[in-house]
């Protein structure tokens, strides 16, 4: 019951936060896109599946970073490097988080989609990234590997929370593909809809795979 109620909460703020950044309402973005978040980290301090206390709380961590990075990525002035560290930062620590059951089934074999997709969305903006090359290259091997780590614990445990995380990975990295789209190819009228939609999506996926 808790869980739906914080999950509408999160919805109703993220709705906020995607208006408030088409209509240039500062304030509002201010207030409600770290709030959904704080939603989010509520939902996974509710225990539901049967993971153990370092899986909830390393989860929980790396809310909290993502948290930060979003601060970083809306402030006025361009806070993209800190906000990408922070990023960083999460993803480590959900590796870390995804590890703890799987780590001794991590095939190979696994990694190619997303090694295939990462080297299409580098051909798509390497031309663009100019300065930016190396740490979106080090960024994007770090969320790929993250996304690997998810699908490996969900192919060994086969449990719902993992499914919930797995999904949640593979969104984190759409979403992160829009934005490098938008940011470093080509601004898109739709860009904030699309990013915003599907990174809301997979931290709310993440947060209830505890």
């Amino acid at each position: 019951m808790l869980v739906a109620i914080l999950t509408s909460l999160a919805f109703v703020s993220a709705v906020l936060t995607i208006l408030a950044s088409y209509q240039n309402r500062r304030l509002t973005l201010y207030i409600f896109k770290p709030l959904t978040i704080l939603f989010i980290i509520a939902i996974a301090l509710q225990p539901k599946y049967q993971t153990s206390n370092f899986y909830r709380y390393t989860i929980i961590a790396a809310l909290l970073f993502s948290l930060a990075g979003d601060v970083f990525l809306m402030l006025p002035n361009d806070r993209f490097i800190q906000g990408l560290i922070s990023f960083l930062v999460a993803h480590i620590i959900y590796i870390a988080a995804f590890t703890t059951e799987s780590g001794r089934a991590l095939s190979t074999l696994d990694l190619i989609p997303f090694l295939f997709y990462g080297l299409l969305m580098l051909r798509i903006v390497w031309p663009h990234l100019g300065r930016m090359r190396a740490p979106v290259i080090v960024y994007m091997l770090v969320i790929l590997l993250m996304g690997w780590t998810a699908a490996s614990r969900w192919l060994l445990t086969g449990q719902e929370g993992s499914r919930l995380a797995f999904l949640g990975a593979v969104l984190f990295i759409i979403s992160d593909s829009f934005l490098a789209v938008d940011r470093f190819k080509r601004h898109f009228r739709s860009a904030q809809l699309l990013i915003l939609t599907t990174y809301f999506t997979a931290q709310w996926l993440i947060a209830l795979s505890t």
